[in-house]
C-alpha cells in the first residue's frame, strides 16, 4: 500500500505535518474503546498521520477461537485512519504473548501450522491497508547472550521467524514487513544477535523491510542511539521507532529530542511512533511518559520533538513494495560490548510475565483463574489466565483483592472496575465466550506491589 503523508494543519505547526513534510509518519499506539473520547480524537487527529493498535490486532484479539476470526476492533481503527488521512502499521502477528488459549495449549507442527495459518488469514483481510506490519514480536531473549527466547514458537524450529514472513509476504505482498522488539536501544548483544538475524535474511532473500525499535526510555538514552539505527539501516532495511515512551522528569524533553533528531539523521528512518497519545492513555501510569498531559496540553517534551522535525534533514519516502535484496555487507557486526547506560526503570508492556502450565482438565463449576507476575521495585504487571470450567463460559469477570498501597494504572484484554482494594475485571468483546477447558488471558499493571495475588472467576 502507499503511505498517507497528508496533512490537515499547516506545515511544521504539528507533529503530523512536519513528518509528512521530511517524507516520515509521526504515529501513536490507538485503543479503539478511546475513539469515543473527544479530547483524545481532537489531539489523535491532529497531530498524528499514522496509528497502530495497542490490542486489536494480536493473536487473541483476531483469533480467539481457531480458525474463527473476528477483526472488529482493527476493522474500525482502519476506518478511522482512512477517515482522517493516517496510515496503518499492524501489531502484531505472532508474538509468544496475548497467544489465545488454544494456541498456548499446541505445539510442534500443529502449532507451526496454526501460527502460519494465522499470519495468513489475518494479512489478507488487511491486504492493501496496512502500512508495515510487525511480523514477529520479541523472539529474542534478554541477558548476555544475543539468542532467541524460549517459547512455543521457537520450540516449533529455528526456521519459524522465516516462514512467518514468507507467509506475510504472500498475504500481502505490498505491506512492509518488520521485525519488532525492547532493549534494543544501543549496540549489544541483543541488538546485534537481531542484526545478525536480519543480515541473514537479506543475504538468503528472505522477505524483510523493516525492523522495529520498541524505545520504551528511562532517565538516559544510549550514546550509540543512532549508530545502532544506521548499522541497520546500512542492511538495506527501515528503521522505524515503534513504541516511543520516556519517563517523566528532568530528562524527558531532551531524551525525546534526541530521538528524534537521531530518526532525522538516518535517512532509513521513516517514521516514530509514541505508545499512546495522552500521559493517562500511557501503559506506564503515574510516569507520565507521553507528549501531552492528560488534558491535551503540549508538554515541552512535544516541543522538542516538533523543533527536531522541522530541523530536517528531509528524505525520499522508500517504495512502498518491496525491491531487490540488498545483500549483505562483507565486514562483521560490531562487536561493542553493551552500554552502561542503566536500562528503563519500567519495563516494557511486552516484557513477558512467568507462563504457569494449564490445568490438565477443565475445572468444574463456571471458570477458574490464576495469576502471573513480573515486579519490579514499586510496581507489577500480572498477566491472568482465565480457564473455563466444564459448561463453558459466554462472559466471565475475575475478581482480584490488591494488597494495600497497590492500585490497577492499565489493563489490557479486560475492562477494570475500580483500581485500589477489590477490583473486578471483565471480558472484553473477543474473549468472553469460552468451550469447556478453553483458556484465555489479560493483564493488568499496577504500582506498588502484587505479592499474595489471588484470582478469584466468575463465569455467566
Amino acid at each position: 500500500m502507499t503511505m498517507t503523508l497528508t496533512s490537515t494543519a499547516s506545515a511544521g505547526t504539528t507533529l503530523r505535518a512536519s513528518a509528512a513534510e521530511k517524507g516520515r509518519y509521526f504515529g501513536a499506539a490507538v485503543a479503539t474503546n478511546k475513539l469515543s473520547d473527544n479530547t483524545y480524537v481532537t489531539v489523535l487527529n491532529r497531530e498524528f498521520n499514522s496509528v497502530v493498535a495497542e490490542n486489536e490486532m494480536k493473536w487473541d484479539a483476531t483469533e480467539s477461537q481457531q480458525g474463527r476470526f473476528s477483526y472488529t476492533g482493527g476493522d474500525r481503527l482502519v476506518s478511522h485512519a482512512q477517515a482522517n488521512g493516517m496510515s496503518v502499521r499492524g501489531h502484531a502477528l505472532l508474538w509468544h504473548q496475548q497467544q489465545p488459549g488454544w494456541a498456548q495449549n499446541m505445539s510442534g507442527s500443529a502449532l507451526r501450522s496454526a501460527a502460519i495459518n494465522h499470519v495468513t488469514q489475518v494479512a489478507t483481510h488487511f491486504r492493501g491497508k496496512i502500512y508495515a506490519w510487525d511480523v514477529v514480536n520479541e523472539a529474542f531473549a534478554d541477558g548476555g547472550g544475543g539468542g532467541r527466547r524460549d517459547s512455543n514458537l521457537q520450540r516449533t524450529g529455528n526456521d519459524w521467524i522465516e516462514a512467518a514472513f514468507r507467509a506475510a509476504r504472500a498475504a500481502d505482498p505490498g505491506a512492509k514487513l518488520c521485525y519488532n522488539d525492547y532493549n534494543t536501544d544501543g549496540v549489544n548483544a541483543k541488538s546485534t544477535g537481531i542484526y545478525n538475524m536480519v543480515r541473514d535474511f537479506k543475504s538468503r532473500g528472505v522477505p524483510i523491510d523493516c525492523v522495529g525499535f520498541q524505545s520504551h526510555l528511562g532517565t538516559s538514552l544510549a550514546s550509540d542511539y543512532q549508530a545502532n539505527l544506521q548499522r541497520f539501516a546500512d542492511l538495506g532495511v527501515d528503521v522505524q521507532i515503534t513504541e516511543l515512551d520516556v519517563m517523566g522528569g528532568g530528562n524527558q524533553a531532551s531524551i525525546f529530542g534526541s530521538v528524534t533528531r537521531a530518526c532525522m539523521n538516518v535517512s532509513r528512518c521513516t517514521g516514530i511512533t509514541v505508545w499512546g497519545v495522552r500521559d493517562c492513555d500511557s501503559w506506564r501510569g503515574s510516569d507520565n511518559a507521553l507528549l501531552f498531559d492528560c488534558s491535551g496540553n503540549k508538554k515541552a517534551a512535544y516541543t522538542n520533538v516538533l523543533n527536531a522535525l522541522n530541523a530536517g534533514p528531509g528524505i525520499t519516502p522508500s517504495p512502498t513494495t518491496p525491491g531487490p535484496t540488498t545483500p549483505a555487507p562483507t565486514t562483521p557486526p560490531p562487536t561493542t560490548p553493551p552500554p552502561t547506560t542503566p536500562p528503563p526503570t519500567t519495563p516494557p508492556p511486552t516484557t513477558p510475565p512467568p507462563t504457569t502450565p494449564p490445568p490438565t482438565t477443565p475445572p468444574p463449576g463456571g471458570c477458574s483463574a490464576s495469576v502471573s507476575l513480573n515486579s519490579w521495585t514499586g510496581g507489577f504487571v500480572a498477566t491472568v489466565k482465565v480457564t473455563a470450567g466444564s459448561g463453558g463460559t459466554s462472559g466471565w469477570n475475575v475478581s482480584v483483592t490488591l494488597p494495600s498501597g497497590a492500585s490497577v494504572t492499565n489493563t489490557w484484554s479486560a475492562t477494570a472496575s475500580g483500581a485500589t482494594g477489590t477490583v473486578r475485571f471483565t471480558n472484553v468483546e473477543y474473549n468472553g465466550r469460552l468451550g469447556a477447558g478453553q483458556v484465555t488471558e489479560f493483564g493488568f499493571q499496577g504500582t506498588g506491589s502484587g505479592a499474595g495475588l489471588t484470582p478469584t472467576c466468575a463465569a455467566s
